[in-house]
This record gives structure tokens, sequence and C-alpha cells, in this order.
């Protein structure tokens, strides 16, 4: 059980000493997660140089290649992690995007790059469903947006510390060597290879965490230990990995097969036309992909786990929270990858100076707006138990001026503290979506909650804002107006985080209920 500190009868328990040392090492893992997957956005415009690549690629490679696989993997690995050993799986996935981070500095090719970012992506799909699921075990719940933004602040923390780490390598490394320096290797290669190598070190300190007893921190009994977690992974690898998709379906029926048949080709039909009128073709098979894909996984868990499927998919309240902040990461993950070549491309900023100042924006700002933002989601919270989605709405409507006006900037000057002013209030909804995902689950469905929930923040936001900018950046040749293009969104994820709030109440005070009509034995 967690080690929950004593408190007096009638008080709210506090998390221990431990759980808060579980929470700074996770944070660390975070921190290492987004300087791998970030650092691509300083190197981006040697990258396009070097590998003769348009903007359309370098989203491509930042969003689509990492955000597909990393949602489709998500959701078996998370599946994992309510099964298995949550340590266990975080070291083997930090070992692996570390050493795919790494391959990415041999990259000779667009290609060769892509397939670095599809391992990165898979090997970072372990992250959040473990800690996630780790950390509501380990906090109580009037402290679990709070511990969940610490958790998430990684993010920025990451993000901003790879622009500054990777903008100084590239810079003095190509002052050093011009034609390359040791192995042939230019400044951007050198930086993937430096950023990816000490995870491998961190993935040791990862296995000497405990494992805490599922909702025990809630005063509920441990759910009974799963006598096969890889062969229920492996399975859940057939619902959602093209084409074992096809197999699974037919593991339920003739009828099953026929709707994922027709499934397939109605995605194969939409792709095919969006690559008629001229669409680059790797883009939208990768999302076309994805979609299948988790179109196959919620029919298969819809007839596999009714129960889970009911408390996430089959509510409507779960659902709109997930796009409500698919479309916040939408605008922020296109802001984040895009200021980097704004500031080198457009303003003519030196790649270290860019990389220190966004840098610094970017965990600054990063950090604070998603740790008040998740403590004001847990106070208002406790008054309104919609609460927490006030802040989703404040998230979806604040930012989108600062970015207008940051992507507007003729001077760096302007273009820094609009970033910042954009990135503190976007980032405000990140702990208040996550914890509301959380609550609205049982605690054996967690990692699944926190996989779908990615789901959103990858096929909506990474695979879609980044790649959709960067595409009428080439089309208009203006960056500025492949930006300001994207918030036509905003009415939209308004719409969303608007209807999470009328329904999350009724959701979360339903939620045995619905389990038990689904199948669950609630105890």
């Amino acid at each position: 059980m967690p080690d929950a500190a004593a408190a007096p009868p009638g008080s709210r328990p506090r998390a221990s000493r431990y759980a808060w040392y579980v929470l700074g090492i996770l944070f660390l893992v975070y921190v290492l997660n987004f300087v791998d997957r970030q650092i691509i956005s300083i190197l981006a415009e040697d990258i396009k140089r070097d590998l003769a690549l348009r903007d359309e690629d370098l989203g491509f490679l930042y969003g689509t290649a990492f955000g597909v696989f990393y949602s489709l993997f998500g959701i078996p690995l998370g599946r994992l992690a309510d099964n298995w050993h949550r340590g266990r799986l975080m070291v083997m996935g930090l070992a692996l995007w570390s050493t795919m981070t790494a391959l990415s500095g041999l990259s000779r090719t667009g290609t060769h790059l892509a397939a670095a970012r599809i391992g990165v992506g898979i090997g970072e799909a372990t992250a959040s469903p473990a800690a996630y699921s780790l950390i509501s075990d380990w906090f109580p719940k009037h402290l679990r947006a709070t511990a969940l933004s610490i958790y998430s602040a990684g993010l920025y923390v990451g993000g901003g510390a790879s622009l500054f780490i990777g903008g100084l390598i590239v810079q003095n490394w190509n002052r050093a060597w011009p034609g390359g320096g040791p192995l042939g290797l230019v400044g951007w290669q050198a930086a993937f290879l430096a950023v990816g190598i000490p995870g491998l070190l961190v993935a040791a300190w990862i296995a000497t965490l405990r494992e805490p007893h599922r909702g025990a921190v809630e005063g509920l009994p441990p759910p009974p230990r799963h006598p096969a977690p890889f062969r229920a992974f492996a399975a859940e690898l057939v619902t959602i990995i093209p084409p074992l998709t096809l197999w699974g379906a037919a593991q339920g029926g003739a009828r099953a097969l026929a709707i994922n048949l027709i499934a397939a080709a109605v995605t194969a039909g939409a792709v095919t036309g969006l690559v008629l009128l001229g669409e680059p073709w790797p883009q939208w098979v990768a999302v076309g992909i994805g979609a299948y894909a988790v179109f196959s996984w919620s029919c298969a868990l819809k007839r596999r786990d009714p129960a889970t499927f009911a408390l996430i998919l089959g509510t409507p309240a779960f659902l709109c929270t997930v796009v409500a902040y698919g479309l916040n990461a939408f605008m922020a993950y296109a802001a984040s990858f895009w200021a980097a070549p704004y500031a080198l491309r457009v303003l003519g900023a030196p790649p270290a100076s860019a990389g220190l100042a966004i840098g610094a924006i970017g965990a600054g700002a990063g950090f604070l707006g998603v740790t008040l933002g998740g403590m004001a989601a847990d106070r208002l919270h406790r008054r309104n138990p919609a609460g927490r989605l006030a802040v989703v709405i404040f998230g979806a409507v604040v930012p989108a001026p600062f970015l207008a006006l940051a992507f507007t900037a003729n001077s760096t000057s302007l273009l820094y503290p609009m970033l910042f002013l954009a990135q503190v209030t976007a980032a405000c909804a990140l702990g208040a979506a996550a914890a509301t995902t959380q609550d609205l689950v049982l605690p054996r469905m967690r990692g699944t909650a926190t996989a779908t929930f990615f789901i959103g923040t990858t096929l909506l936001g990474l695979a879609l804002g980044p790649y959709l900018a960067g595409r009428v950046s080439t089309l208009s040749g203006s960056l500025s107006t492949g930006m300001l293009s994207l918030l036509l969104s905003v009415p939209i994820t308004l719409t969303a985080a608007i209807a999470a709030y009328r329904l999350v109440p009724a959701a979360e005070a339903t939620r045995e209920a619905r389990a038990a009509a689904a199948g669950e034995e609630v105890g």
C-alpha cells in the first residue's frame, strides 16, 4: 500500500515523502521524453537543408511519423500498464526511445530519420500511461491534478531544454567542424546523439522504484493480479496494429470482420482522394492508418472489455474532454515546433540565442502554466464537480490572440513575450483535462484511459497541427500564414470544452453504476 502520511480522522490524506520522490523521478523521465521529442525543432533548418526537405516534410517528421505510432502503441502499452509492473515497462520504453534518438543522429536521408522517429514514438508511448497510473496510485484524489500537472510540466522543461541544448551543440559543432566532425557528423546529428545516450542511465534508476497497490489510496481493494499480462498485450496488438487488425476483427465473428473491412475501405478511399487532390501520401497514409486502427481497437474493446469501453469511449464527457484538449494541443504543438524556425528563418536569430530564449520561455511558461492550472483546477473542483473544465475552457480561448501576435512579429522583442503568454495560458489546461479523464474511470482502467487521452493529443494535435502549419506554409510561402490558419480550430475547441463542462459531473457520479451495468464487479 502507498505510504500515505497519517492524517487525523475527517481530514484529507496527505501524500507520503516517497510519493513525492517518485513524482520527482517521473518528472525527470518526462523531461527526457520531451528533450528527445522536441529537439528536432531547433535542428529543423539544418535538417531541411542537408536532407533537401520542405516545411511539410518537417511537420511530418516532428508530428505525424512520431505521433501516429505513439498513439497506436500507446493503447496496448496502456493495457500492459494496467496489467503489469509499471516501473519495468517504463525502463523498457526509456531504453528504446533513447536508443532511437541516438540513431536519429546517424540518419542520412529523410526516410531514415522518419524510421527513427517512429521508434522514438513507440518507446515514448510507454511513459505516460505508466506514469499517470503510478501517480494516481501514490497521490490521493484531492492532490491528483496537482501531481499530474507537476509531472506534465516536464514536457515544457524538456522541450525548453532541448532547444537550448540543441541550439548550443549545432552552432558550436558546425563552427568547430564546418565540413563535418568525427565520423563525418554535422551539428544536428551530434545533437541527437548527445541527448539520446543519457536516457539509458536514467532507465537504471527507474528500475529501483516500488510498485504501489492499485486503488489503495482511494480505499479500494486491489484488483486481482493479471495471470498473463503479455498475452493480453499481444491480444491488444492485433486489435490496433494493421494488418493484424483483420485477424483481431475476425475473432469477433463474420459481422465484426465485415464492419472492419468496410472501415478499412472507407479510410483507403478517403486517403486516395486526398492524394489525388495533390496532398502528400506519407502524411495521409499515416493518418489514415491511425484513424482506421483506433476504430478497429474501439470495436474490439467493446467486445472484450465492455466496462472499460463504457467508461471511456462510451462516455461523451470523456470524449469531449479528449477532443477539447486534443485541439488545444493542435495549436500548442504547432507553435512549439515552428517558433524556432520562425525566429531563425524570418527574424534572422542565431541558433544558440534563439534556442536559449525560446527554450527558457517554453520551460518557464509551461511549468508555470501547467502547475498553476493544476492547482486552480483542484481548487475549483472542490467547489464545483465541473470546476476543472473551466480551466480547459480558459486554455481553449485565451492563447489565440497571443499566438496571432507571435507569428506576425517582426522582431524577437515581440515574438518572445507573446510566445510566453501563449504558452503559459495554453498549458493551464493539461493537468485539468488529464485529471478529469482519470476521475471518470476505475483504477484498473487508468492506463487505458491515459492512452486514449493521448490519442487526442497525438492524432488530433501532434499528427495534424505541425504538419498542417507546414503544409500551408509550403503552399503560401509564408510560415506566418501557416500558423495563423490553425486559429480556425478555436471555435471547435471551445464547443467541446463547454460540452465537457456540462457532462462531466453526471458521468463521474455514475461511474461505478455504469461500470456495474456493463458487467464490472465493483467492490
